[in-house]
């Protein structure tokens, strides 16, 4: 068992969190219960399966965790597309937030990479 606080991937993936949920705060009220829910909630779903991955007894029960973070992430990728195609997020908070998923994504597909070797 490891302090998931530790990982760098968690790191990233919690100031990810952050960032959306300052992101969606401007969301139109009528989103409260779709888009601005569904983007909260795969982001956090990120930092969340890795920190219940690092108490797994087993390195593939914790890479079953990553593949769900890993499948979130995919999920944000189109959420934020989305969101910044219906003008709800302008072209510079998408670029960046587009980079911090794809480099989550990296991050994560490295680690179940480290875990398989």
């Amino acid at each position: 068992m490891q302090d998931f606080k530790q990982l760098k991937v968690w790191q990233k993936a919690h100031q990810l969190t952050l960032q959306i949920y300052k992101s969606t705060k401007g969301f139109p009220k009528t989103e409260v219960y779709g888009l601005t829910n569904q983007i909260r909630r795969s982001s956090s779903s990120i930092p969340t399966n890795i920190a219940e991955g690092c108490v797994q007894s087993t390195d593939a029960q914790f890479s079953r965790f990553l593949y769900i973070a890993l499948g979130s992430a995919a999920e944000l990728d189109y959420q934020i597309l989305l969101a910044h195609e219906l003008e709800y997020i302008d072209s510079i908070v998408f670029k960046n937030l587009q980079s911090e998923v794809d480099q989550v994504k990296k991050m994560l597909a490295a680690l179940i990479g480290k875990l398989k070797a």
